[in-house]
C-alpha cells in the first residue's frame, strides 16, 4: 500500500493546479460577468423620427441599426424634455426637483449637483470601475466641484454645457472651451470636427482599458443641438442635407466605439447603451435662427406632436437602444414604458454597485425585462416636469394640465395624442390629477396649469 501511494504522490500533485483551475475557472468567469464594461453614448436634440430603425426615409444609419438589431430597441423611452433635466435623470436617477442645483448651469450660472446627490460613476466607482466622460456636462461648472472629474469620473474630456452658450445665440462673455479635468484647455476651438475628436478620444480610451478593471464609459456628443457641425470627411455624404451629415456622423462614431470593443475583444462583455436626451428643437426660438442656423437644421419627432422643451411626446420621448450580449435577447422592439432613471438603476446594479440607504431615486432595475425573465418593465409611471409638473403617464393613459385644461390621451390607442377624453372620462382625470398631487407634493413643485387660475378638475 506504500508502495503504491508513494508512486501516485507526484502525480497527484502535478494534476492539482489543473483540477484546482477546472474547480474556480466558473467563479472566476462569473466575477468577470458580473461586472460588465459600461458604455453610454448620448446625442443631444435628436429626434424621435431620425435614425433609420425608427422610420426617417433617406438618413442611413447603419451602425445605429445594427445595435438595434443585437439588441433591443425601445420605442416608449422617455426623458426629460430638455437638456438638463435629461442628464439629471441619467446622472443621479431622480426628477430634476429632486435635486438642488441653486443656480443655472449654463454660461454663468452659479449652481451645480451638491455633494449629497450619489452619481452614478460614484457608485460605479465604488463599485471598481475606472470611469471617463468624453463630451457635454450640464450639470455645473462654476466651483471645480461641481465639474465631472469631481462628480464620480477619473477622466473627462468635454464641453461644461451647450455648445451655443455663445454669442450672438446666448448673450454671454464667458468663453466656451474644452476642457480635460478641471481646467479649460482649448479656448476658441472650431466645432467641425468635434465629433470625430470626442470619438478618438473614446476609442483610445478603450484600447488603453485594463483587462483587470471594468471601464464606464459616458460619450455626451454635443450634436445634433444647434448650431450643428459636421466634419469635412463627411459633410455632404448624407441624402438629407447638412443635418443628415451630422446624424449620419453620429451613426458613423457608434460605430467606431462599437469597433473598438470589438477589436479589444470586450463586446461580449459589454452592455452598451444608446439615447438622445430629449427631442428636436423644432420651435427653436428666434435667438437661435440666426448666424447661419435654419429652420431645417433640427431633426424630426417622427409622428409625435411637440418638440424639445414640450410635454406632448415629441419633447420627452426619444430613441433609445440597449445591447448586452448573451444578456439581452437580440432582434428586440419593445413598446413598454421606460424611463431616463431606470438606465442609471439598470447600469448600477449591472456593476454591482448601490444607492445609499434612505437615498430616494426615480428608476427601476430593468435587468429582469431586458434579459427576458419578465416579459414588461417595472416602469407603471413617469412624471413630466418642464418647471411644474406639467403631465403624468399611468400605463395607458397620460394627463396633462400645462393650458389648465386637462387632457387626457390614450398612449396605445393614440400614441400621437390627438384626441383629448377628458371631458369623457372625468373619472381618469381624477385619479392621474391625484397621482400629480402626490408627486408634486412629495418633490415640492406646482402643477403646470394651477398658476393660471384656472379651476382643478372635479373629483
Amino acid at each position: 500500500m506504500l508502495g503504491v501511494m508513494n508512486s501516485t504522490r507526484p502525480l497527484a500533485l502535478a494534476l492539482f493546479p489543473v483540477l484546482l483551475g477546472l474547480v474556480l475557472a466558473p467563479l472566476f468567469a462569473s466575477a468577470d460577468e458580473s461586472q460588465p464594461n459600461l458604455v453610454i453614448l448620448f446625442a443631444d436634440d435628436m429626434g424621435y423620427g431620425d435614425l433609420q430603425s425608427y422610420g426617417h426615409p433617406l438618413i442611413r444609419t447603419p451602425n445605429l441599426d445594427r445595435l438595434a438589431g443585437e439588441g433591443m430597441r425601445l420605442t416608449s423611452f422617455v426623458t426629460g424634455s430638455w437638456c438638463v433635466p435629461s442628464r439629471t435623470q441619467l446622472i443621479t436617477g431622480r426628477y430634476m426637483p429632486r435635486v438642488k442645483f441653486n443656480g443655472g448651469t449654463g454660461a454663468d450660472g452659479t449652481g451645480g449637483l451638491p455633494d449629497s446627490e450619489w452619481t452614478l460613476p460614484e457608485g460605479l466607482k465604488e463599485a471598481g470601475y475606472r470611469t471617463h466622460m468624453i463630451g457635454k456636462w450640464h450639470l455645473g461648472y462654476k466651483q471645480k466641484k461641481f465639474l465631472p472629474v469631481n462628480q464620480g469620473f477619473d477622466t473627462w474630456f468635454g464641453l461644461p454645457y451647450s455648445n451655443d452658450y455663445i454669442k450672438p445665440w446666448v448673450q454671454t462673455d464667458e468663453p466656451l472651451g474644452l476642457y480635460r479635468g478641471e481646467k479649460m484647455v482649448e479656448h476658441p476651438f472650431d466645432q467641425d470636427p468635434l465629433t470625430t475628436r470626442y470619438t478618438e478620444e473614446a476609442v483610445k480610451l478603450i484600447e488603453e482599458s485594463s483587462e483587470n478593471q471594468p471601464f464606464f464609459l459616458y460619450l455626451a456628443y454635443a450634436m445634433p443641438h444647434l448650431p450643428i457641425h459636421v466634419s469635412d470627411e463627411r459633410r455632404g455624404k448624407s441624402k438629407a442635407g447638412l443635418y443628415g451629415d451630422v446624424i449620419e456622423e453620429v451613426d458613423w462614431s457608434v460605430g467606431q466605439v462599437l469597433a473598438a470593443l470589438e477589436e479589444k475583444g470586450i463586446a461580449d462583455n459589454t452592455l452598451v447603451f444608446f439615447a438622445s436626451d430629449n427631442g428636436p428643437w423644432v420651435d427653436a426660438p428666434p435667438r437661435m435662427l440666426q448666424a447661419g442656423n435654419e429652420k431645417w437644421h433640427v431633426g424630426s419627432p417622427g409622428p409625435l406632436r411637440g418638440s424639445k422643451g414640450q410635454t406632448y411626446e415629441g419633447g420627452p420621448r426619444v430613441p433609445a437602444i440597449l445591447r448586452w450580449p448573451g444578456k439581452i435577447k437580440t432582434g428586440q422592439v419593445s413598446s413598454e414604458l421606460v424611463g431616463m432613471p431606470d438606465i442609471y438603476r439598470t447600469f448600477l446594479a449591472a456593476g454591482g454597485g448601490s444607492v445609499p440607504e434612505g437615498h430616494v431615486t426615480d428608476g427601476h432595475d430593468l435587468a429582469d425585462f431586458l434579459t427576458g425573465k419578465s416579459e414588461h418593465s417595472p416602469r407603471h409611471d413617469y412624471f413630466y416636469f418642464r418647471g411644474g409638473l406639467e403631465a403624468v403617464r399611468v400605463d395607458d393613459w397620460k394627463l396633462r394640465t400645462t393650458t389648465g385644461e386637462p387632457e387626457l390621451f390614450n398612449m396605445v390607442d393614440d400614441p400621437y395624442e390627438r384626441f383629448n377624453r377628458a371631458d369623457a372620462m372625468p373619472e381618469k382625470v381624477a385619479e392621474l390629477r391625484a397621482r400629480m398631487e402626490a408627486m408634486a407634493e412629495e418633490v415640492g413643485a406646482k402643477i403646470a396649469g394651477d398658476a393660471q387660475g384656472k379651476k382643478k378638475p372635479k373629483k
